[in-house]
């Protein structure tokens, strides 16, 4: 199975007659998505046409360029980047419509404020040891959460957890999102859950949630700063999502 980099380098070859080598601004586990992504190359001749028409036209309907950005110096896409942003979509109920942009979890009764009063916690403790599946294979696991909400829609059936980093730890918000759902189904207090923050305790069960429903949703750099193309990550002007 190819990956989208592949995908890309491969459309990117057959229109500049060359091989182009692409660097992206993170990786991401398989059926995780990505509304905002960047990456970069370096293309050594210039051209006269609309690339960005011709990627598209090459590439699968499942993956969009939206613009190209030619920069000064050697910018990086990974190691340039200061804060990611993700956000992952849930819901409660059975429906088609939404197996590809969301999770079903079959518990129609989640505490919501129970799950909400633990996502507050998250920006207090810069230390996510407890929420990681390999945490000695890092340097550290300090991660500067700076941003943590739950939004609801109105009928709440459909969530969404949004975080704001400067980094993340492997499988680190799957297995946040896991113990969220724990919390609103009452098999974990909030007070548990904060324990493994403050004790970098590890818990003995790490059932990380779904890839499907989690996306990659904004990259921020020093030198750019972009709001999302797509509308599902606009919680701001999507009056569907209230914030909890």
């Amino acid at each position: 199975m190819l990956s989208v980099q592949e995908l890309i380098e491969n459309a990117l070859h057959k229109i500049l007659k060359t091989p182009t080598t692409i660097y992206g601004c993170g990786r991401t586990d398989s059926q995780v998505n990505a509304s905002q992504y960047f990456f970069h190359a370096d293309i050594a001749e210039s051209f006269e046409y609309d690339l960005v028409y011709r990627l598209n036209k090459a590439l699968p309907s499942s993956i969009s360029i939206y613009e190209i950005l030619p920069m000064e110096g050697k910018p990086h896409a990974r190691f340039d980047a200061t804060h990611r942003q993700y956000d992952y979509f849930l819901h409660t109920y059975k429906d088609p419509f939404l197996n590809m942009q969301s999770s079903l979890y079959l518990h129609p009764n989640l505490d919501l404020a129970k799950m909400n009063e633990a996502v507050n916690l998250l920006p207090k403790y810069q230390d996510y040891r407890a929420f990681c599946v390999h945490p000695d294979k890092n340097e550290h696991t300090l991660c500067h959460v700076s941003q943590a909400n739950l939004y609801v829609n109105a009928a709440g059936d459909r969530i969404r957890f949004n975080i704001l980093s400067n980094r993340f730890l492997g499988k680190m918000i799957r297995i946040l999102t896991g113990k969220l759902i724990q919390i609103g189904r009452g098999r974990m207090s909030v007070s548990e859950f904060e324990h493994h923050l403050i004790t970098k305790e590890i818990p003995k069960i790490l059932t990380p949630a779904y890839p499907v429903g989690l996306y990659l949703s904004k990259v921020t750099y020093p030198y750019l700063d972009l709001a999302p193309r797509a509308s599902l990550m606009s919680p701001e002007q999507n009056t569907e999502w209230l914030k909890l």
